[in-house]
């Protein structure tokens, strides 16, 4: 089993490489295919819708035929399959499949890592595992920071894009010759999605998870690089750079996060405080948006350290789920955490479109108010629901 989350753990650290490698590849796909920011706004969109809508059959598919199998072959056929298409580009309809493929290839491997804790391990210690599994995962951040951008400079994005397919192709297979299925429950025939959606505590929860992940995966997902290249006319590598501090900080954030339910008794209230300081942290950064690169990125690294209250989230719900829905529930929340994501980078793609034509930094100051308005109305819908611990 330890060969195994280790290898779930390394396809998770590709998962949170697709989604975030697009903002250092702005430059050279324009320069080479003449796609914009636009485009890959959409193609990110596309990555995280895919990704989210793939959370109903494979929370089926965790609950039925386990999680080697589930997330074995969707990465070996998506992950591998939509890099290499990727690699072959020639415009845009060309990368908005790729990516749509890339998301159903990662979609289950998180969730994979999440039923095997909830079923092999005691509650109180999922919070912590899960932190644990999206901190080393938040590795992808780094490799899609300043190491993707030396290798577009040096080997070129193609050739980048095949050593990823080659990469997932050999994770895959790892992962169905090493992995081993958790027992079922005794129930497991019974119950469905249907039986998850009629507790209300559920659906307080729901509007937190749709909005806590949106502004660190929409700004370390595409949005810093056009805005630090367009504002501040910074170079490839120093948005390389950008990204990679603000990579750093999102995985100190989620580490530190793991261990704060056990230790403050508190799971809403950890969620909280965190997106609250992530709100105002946004909307600071709009007001000072072209004032100095550095003191953006030095927000931008806290937003990525205090936006990253995902696993508390998904243990706030998880201590709700009954046993044989484990799959079911991990990945309903997954759905909204992602779909959200997904649904923000369409509508941030039009918003800097909208606002396009005026001062350089006018897009994205109007990108950072939508999303810091998006987190306090989940807050304030959040601020209702009940605690699961203390």
């Amino acid at each position: 089993m330890q060969i195994g989350l280790v290898l779930l753990a390394l396809a998770y650290v590709l998962s949170q490489f697709f989604r975030a490698f697009l903002a250092v590849l702005t430059a050279p796909l324009e320069a080479d295919l003449g796609v914009g920011a636009e485009v890959l706004a959409t193609a990110s969109g596309l990555w995280f819708l895919s990704f989210a809508v793939m959370q109903i059959p494979i929370g089926w598919a965790l609950d039925t035929i386990g999680p080697r199998r589930t997330s074995g072959w969707l990465l070996l056929i998506g992950g591998g399959g939509g890099s290499a298409l990727f690699a072959l580009a020639q415009g845009p309809a060309y990368i908005h499949s790729a990516m749509l493929l890339i998301g159903v290839g990662c979609a289950p491997v998180l969730m994979a890592s999440f039923y095997i804790f909830a079923r092999t391990f005691p509650p109180a210690r999922f919070a912590t595992l899960a932190a644990m599994m999206i901190g080393v995962g938040t590795l992808g951040n780094l490799f899609s920071s300043y190491p993707m951008a030396l290798a577009a400079d040096t080997i070129g994005w193609r050739a980048a894009m095949w050593g990823l397919a080659g990469a997932c192709t050999i994770v895959a297979l790892g992962i169905l010759t090493t992995v081993h299925d958790p027992d079922k429950p005794e129930d497991e025939a019974h119950g469905s999605l249907l039986d998850l959606l009629r507790m209300p505590a559920l659906w307080l929860i729901l509007p937190i998870m749709f909005v806590n992940y949106a502004p660190i995966g929409a700004v370390r997902g595409l949005w810093i690089g056009p805005y630090l290249t367009d504002v501040f006319a910074l170079s490839i590598a120093q948005v390389g750079f950008g990204t990679l501090v603000m990579s750093l900080a999102m995985i100190a954030g989620t580490l530190v996060y793991g261990p704060m339910d056990r230790i403050l008794g508190t799971r809403k209230w950890v969620v909280f405080g965190g997106n609250t300081i992530t709100a105002m942290l946004l909307l600071v950064l709009f007001l000072f948006s072209a004032t100095n690169p550095w003191l953006s990125i030095a927000l931008m690294a806290g937003i990525g350290f205090f936006g990253a209250s995902f696993p508390v989230v998904i243990a706030h719900a998880r201590a709700l789920f009954p046993p044989h829905l484990t799959g079911r529930g991990v990945t309903l929340m997954n759905l909204f955490g992602i779909g959200g994501v997904g649904l923000v980078q369409f509508a941030s793609g039009r918003i800097h479109a909208g606002w396009s034509g005026g001062a350089a930094e006018a897009p994205y100051g109007a990108i950072f108010t939508f999303l810091a308005a998006l987190l306090i109305a989940g807050l304030v819908l959040y601020a209702r629901s009940r605690d699961t611990t203390g």
